[in-house]
């Protein structure tokens, strides 16, 4: 019930502000229903949606409607104002709502009426019966919409575009709310305007509205929770087109620990499109290229099929579209990888689009990959992806969908932008993040399975739209499994590492690796002792996990088949054992189940052969059986100056300085350029079989001082395995007469490097034994004369390989820490200790990446930094070593391994020359 006492009394000496240019706001105020300053938004709401008589949906409706014009009525600068404090009434003039004279006119802008504009008004009506009694003049709906676009012709040039959506909410609702009669003949009486305007003042009908009703108690909790629960509505409303449109800020504002922020997928750099790319001529034919780019080495990276792959979304929230699909190039390429053609057997315009038309001088290599297996890239996916075929479950022998893994290609294949060109090239450090792959491809699964509409279009496209439900309940089910595999071991791994110390006892934590490193050694000893035990029904294996606190940039692998030992800390010898470790590391399918017959033990999805094949690619024909000795195979690059423009031209003078710098600097561990007679005539060329091997200088971590993560990793890490495994490193010492000893010290708790090395072998025997592999291929496959023993040094050290290529491998030192070569070449302690990684421009005069001082990272791009939130060096981390600083006359010292350097000028001298190589 309306309580007529409770009409507040019209008061002519209320003023209103003449910057109040809306007539019924000018009649709340006058008639004393709400201040003449600032307004709630609630109470301004509730008294115009009183206004209406509407009641229940229709009237929560209306003041749903008149937020949020209010909101707006001030001007988007005084949104947030508005929300706090309320509408300000007397400053609507000038406003988003004011049409500045393309209105009606008869409220000047100094607050007086204009009796000729209410005539107008008056002019376009016609005579109405009053419901009351007698007549009156009026206008409807439709003679009210004349009136309103002949205001609009009257303006002309002044009129804005969207006036004519403002006019919808002006007129018409005031003929809504106090005009007369019911539907086609309801009428805004002109005589009730002229009050409206004169005296400020509602008919009575409309001020009985206006009181409002005296409520129960009970009505007032209704009225109370149903605020709520619209509030709650509304902030669920604005935090869903939040989490759709502004996904990175959403993330940033969360704590970057906890269960919100991983909800969210991780921001991506901006992929821009490229005006030109190319490939460089590296002694690969256009059709070897694009085979080792997608031949499949028997991995299962990914987590679902193939063509379930090709099914998920990209874990995005769209409130007016579909997300775009994980599949697509254009997204894949955002976490660093690079595009690729379905097939170069298509026309030149095409390939030059992906880089791949012939754009060398030179005539074309020999094909090497003609003989051996297609590899396919039907869908279009980027360099390093491949599809696996004839798939078995190595336990039950049962034949699986097709599996979707990574390829060497996909770590070892490199590109540099700059100024819009792409030069790309293999063999070279990938730029990828694949931490940032695994958290989306996570969150794909886990949007497909709980956002709403998602799992039906993924089972349309995986069953097709006619599918049964039965089958999509099993779809689903499937699904649902793995991603909850995913979720428990996630869990299971930080709790496990957050138990751990590492060598030097600080609590274990991961080291983000960021665009361009990865933890590798930690990755594939996570894998194979852990999570292949446990997807293998093996429990108990969790304590074998590691931080991955030991991230390094990707090694360039042209010339490495030539090197006796490969890795940064040259650790393995034998060139299966390293390819097949990789290819386990990257998750291929492995039984390690004594609950299936004993020869199905250590059966794995490795393609041993194509391994082989890979390598052979790699490693060309043998240098020393031609007249002048010159590596074959896949070629380092050489720096595109032919293509980039003047700032890539060689400068010769600087060259030929450089050139005795290196000499005397470089020279006595990097050896000579390859191309000299001194480097192939090097004591460092070992006899190997009918050949030779490069056993490369090598440098004792401490003397080098260099970050020493990466080189305790085989070392320092113990890992447990299962006795029924009988995993017995001392076979090695059998298989192989290793010059030292290979035995552990426990039957089931081994030295990280020895276990890798004999469950490998394991797997490459087994899976020559399955194959049936003659004894004379075996020999080939093995090459034999590489052993798969240890590294014979005493002491951690690192590697330091022939420089062919430097200027292709940024970030520099093993850990990527430095950025170019020009802070390779400063002494160690003015380097800078944080910088940005991603898509971004080299730098073809410092050759690396620019550094700028406190620099800040763009959208999705990762910071690389020597140290942590907390001011403690970050593990793994290290800037420093390898440092050139020594004065006249001082002994050497530990990290410092040349003179210091004259001047810039002679830095750069070593540098031009330095991009010959």
């Amino acid at each position: 019930m309306h309580d007529p006492a409770s009409k507040p009394p019209f008061n002519p000496s209320i003023q209103v502000s003449p910057n109040n240019p809306c007539p019924f706001l000018r009649g709340l105020v006058g008639e004393g229903f709400v201040e003449g300053g600032t307004v709630p938004l609630g109470k301004l709401s509730e008294t115009i949606a009183n206004a209406t008589g509407e009641t229940g949906l229709k009237k929560a409706s209306a003041r749903f409607q008149v937020r949020g014009v209010a909101l707006i009525a001030n001007g988007l600068g005084h949104v947030l104002k508005s929300i706090f404090s309320g509408a300000q009434l007397d400053a609507l003039r000038g406003g988003p709502l004011d049409k500045l004279g393309a209105g009606s006119r008869i409220l000047g802008v100094d607050g007086k009426v204009n009796e000729d504009e209410i005539a107008r008004f008056a002019g376009y009506g016609r005579t109405y019966t009053d419901p009351n009694g007698g007549s009156e003049q009026g206008l409807n709906a439709s003679e009210i919409d004349v009136f309103m676009r002949d205001n609009l012709k009257r303006a002309g040039s002044a009129a804005r575009w969207y006036y004519p959506l403002l006019m919808k909410f002006e007129w018409p609702i005031l003929l809504k709310i106090i005009g007369k009669g019911t539907g086609e003949d309801r009428y805004l009486s002109v005589g009730d305007v002229r009050t409206l305007f004169n005296e400020r003042q509602f008919p009575a009908r409309i001020n009985q509205l206006l009181v409002p009703p005296v409520l129960s108690t009970c009505q007032r909790v209704v009225r109370g929770a149903l605020k709520l629960a619209a509030l709650l509505i509304a902030i669920g409303l604005v935090a869903l087109v939040a989490l759709a449109e502004f996904p990175n800020q959403i993330r940033a504002m969360l704590p970057q620990k906890g269960i919100l922020v991983n909800l969210l997928p991780p921001p991506l750099p901006a992929a821009p499109a490229a005006k030109a790319a190319y490939w460089l001529d590296q002694n690969w034919s256009l059709k070897d290229r694009h085979w080792f780019h997608h031949t499949s080495q028997g991995t299962a990276t990914f987590p679902v099929p193939y063509e379930w792959f090709m099914a998920l979304e990209q874990p995005r929230l769209r409130l007016l579209s579909k997300p775009g699909m994980m599949k697509d190039s254009a997204y894949l390429e955002r976490f660093g990888f690079i595009p690729s053609p379905q097939s170069i057997q298509t026309d030149t315009t095409t390939l030059r689009r992906y880089g791949y038309a012939n754009v060398y001088e030179t005539t074309q290599a020999p094909d090497w990959s003609a003989r051996w297996t297609p590899a396919e890239n039907v869908d279009g996916l980027p360099v390093g992806f491949a599809r696996m075929t004839g798939v078995t479950d190595p336990a039950t022998g049962r034949r699986e969908e097709d599996k979707i893994g990574l390829t060497c290609a996909a770590c070892h294949t490199g590109q540099i932008h700059y100024q819009g060109v792409d030069i790309r090239f293999d063999g070279g450090p990938a730029m990828t993040d694949l931490k940032k792959l695994e958290l989306s491809t996570g969150l794909s699964i886990a949007y497909t399975l709980y956002v709403p509409f998602r799992f039906n279009r993924f089972a349309d496209r995986v069953l097709g739209p006619d599918s049964s439900k039965a089958d999509r309940a099993a779809l689903k089910q499937k699904l649902s499994a793995i991603g909850t595999f995913l979720i428990d071991w996630a869990k299971t791994q930080q709790k496990t590492v957050e138990g751990k110390k590492t060598w030097n006892g600080r609590q274990q934590q991961d080291t983000e690796e960021g665009f361009g490193r990865l933890d590798a050694l930690n990755r594939i000893g996570n894998q194979v002792f852990s999570q292949d035990l446990a997807l293998s029904g093996v429990k108990g294996f969790e304590k074998n996990l590691h931080a991955q606190d030991a991230p390094v940039s990707y090694p360039a692998i042209w010339t490495v088949p030539w090197l006796k030992f490969a890795q940064y800390d040259a650790s393995i010898e034998q060139p299966l054992i390293r390819n097949a470790g990789e290819a386990l590391g990257v998750t291929a399918l492995l039984n390690l189940s004594d609950a299936y017959p004993a020869d199905r033990l250590w059966r794995s999805s490795v393609n041993v052969r194509t391994l082989g094949w890979i390598e052979d690619m790699l490693r060309g024909p043998d240098p020393f059986k031609s007249a002048e000795p010159k590596f074959g195979g896949l070629l380092a690059p050489k720096w595109p100056s032919q293509i980039l423009g003047d700032n890539w031209k060689l400068d010769q003078k600087k060259v030929e300085n450089g050139r005795k710098i290196y000499a005397e600097m470089c020279s006595g561990c990097h050896l000579p350029d390859i191309s000299t007679p001194a480097f192939w005539s090097s004591s460092h060329w070992e006899p190997s079989g009918d050949s030779k091997v490069l056993n490369a200088v090598t440098i004792p971590q401490k003397e080098i001082s260099t970050d020493p993560e990466q080189s305790l990793v085989l070392s320092n890490r113990i890992v447990d395995v299962p006795s029924f495994l009988k995993v017995n490193t001392a076979d090695l010492q059998t298989w192989w007469q290793c010059e030292i000893p290979t035995a552990s010290k426990s039957p089931n708790e081994m030295v990280y490097a020895l276990g890798l090395m004999t469950v490998v072998d394991l797997v490459a025997r087994k899976w020559m034994d399955d194959e049936n592999v003659p004894e004379v291929e075996r020999a080939k496959i093995w090459n034999l004369a590489r052993k798969n023993c240890l590294n014979p040094a005493p002491d951690p050290r690192y590697r330091a390989r022939p420089l062919n290529g430097i200027w292709a491998t940024a970030p520099y030192l093993h850990n990527g820490s430095v950025p170019s070569l020009y802070w390779l070449l400063k002494p160690a302690s003015e380097r800078p200790t944080r910088f940005c990684m991603g898509r971004r421009d080299y730098d073809p005069g410092t050759v690396g990446f620019v550094v700028s001082a406190n620099e800040k990272c763009k959208t999705g791009e990762t910071e690389f930094s020597a140290t942590g939130s907390d001011g403690q060096p970050v593990q793994g981390n290290s800037v420093l070593g390898h440092s050139f600083e020594r004065k006249p006359g001082e002994p050497k010292r530990d990290g410092v391994i040349g003179r210091e350097f004259k001047d810039d000028a002679e830095r750069y001298d070593l540098i031009e020359y330095l991009k010959t190589l």
